[in-house]
């Protein structure tokens, strides 16, 4: 999923980068599998789960006027309390510093700006481009009028240029979200093959598919103290697919959670991972999962880079 080179510039086209930014599970990776209409970013119902920035492309070459969109998926911006955080939230600055276009998501069932939400805000403070104020959740709500005094409180913080309320979950205002986008982005070539979703490579959504089966299986601290590395990615003609990955842990207790009594715990994951993953790339896999401990590798730089953060 490697980038190419600008490609021939079609009448008309429009090319651009697009930032979505908010606090934690306001529905960011949920509205980019939606508009990508596949599954890119990992979903969990549980704060913070993006750690990276995911970039996700989407082309209509047969729009009029044709257009490639170049989405960045962020961490949700909170006050770092590890050195990790701090690289999330350079993530978070790098995309606003790419992008033609920033969509801030709100929860529009939260009546109040959280300090998340304020957080994410103050980022937006100095981005030049164009500001969308996207509501999502507003199925969750009665009418969609209940979220009036919230976009006021918002637009007392930041004036954005249009407000749309959305639904992420299920597409409702997405569509019209987007032509609002559209409607900002600057004429310019593709940079990327129209078949092409993304740059990042298979060996980062493997381990981001392990990563949200660890979210969806455990509870507590002990998903956001597990990060997975990819050691093996063998692709085998005429047998499966051979994927070994490393989830690394902070402590030997969260160790012993993952593993389970006679591995139990373990092999529920694996066979979650392994559908997971066998669905994204569309072929068999054997999955091999180890677990290891590594103290507080959230604060060693050195960790940090080893497992892809920075």
């Amino acid at each position: 999923m490697d980038s190419g080179s600008p490609l021939t510039l079609p009448q008309n086209h429009k090319s651009g980068y697009v930032a979505l930014v908010g606090a934690p599970n306001v529905g960011k990776s949920t509205l980019l599998n939606r508009f990508l209409g596949t599954k890119l970013s990992i979903v969990s119902a549980r704060p913070s789960t993006t750690r990276n920035r995911v970039l996700g492309i989407l082309s209509d070459h047969e729009a009029t006027p044709p257009y490639q969109l170049i989405f960045l998926d962020t961490p949700g911006v909170v006050r770092p309390k590890y050195r990790l955080h701090d690289h999330m939230m350079r993530d978070v600055d790098r995309a606003l510093g790419d992008a033609d276009v920033a969509v801030f998501l709100a929860d529009a069932t939260e009546p109040r700006i959280t300090h998340d939400a304020a957080s994410a805000l103050e980022k937006l403070s100095g981005f030049r481009g164009h500001t969308i104020l996207a509501l999502n959740k507003v199925d969750a709500l009665p009418t969609p009028d209940e979220a009036l005094p919230l976009v006021e409180t918002y637009r007392q913080h930041l004036e954005f240029e249009e407000v749309v309320p959305i639904s992420a979950l299920n597409g409702k205002g997405t569509d019209g979200l987007l032509d609002l986008i559209l409607e900002r982005i600057p004429e310019g070539p593709p940079y990327y093959p129209p078949e092409q979703i993304s740059e990042h490579p298979e060996r980062f959504f493997v381990a981001e598919i392990v990563r949200e089966a660890i979210f969806d299986l455990f509870r507590d601290e002990v998903p956001y103290s597990t990060s997975v590395v990819v050691i093996t990615f063998e692709e085998r003609q005429n047998q499966k697919d051979f994927v070994a990955c490393d989830i690394v842990v902070e402590r030997d207790s969260q160790k012993g959670i993952l593993i389970g009594k006679g591995g139990s715990a373990l092999k529920r994951l694996g066979q979650r991972a392994r559908r997971g993953i066998e669905e994204f790339l569309g072929r068999p896999v054997y999955l091999q999962l180890h677990v290891k401990t590594r103290s507080d590798w959230r604060n060693k730089e050195g960790h940090l880079r080893e497992y892809g953060y920075g």
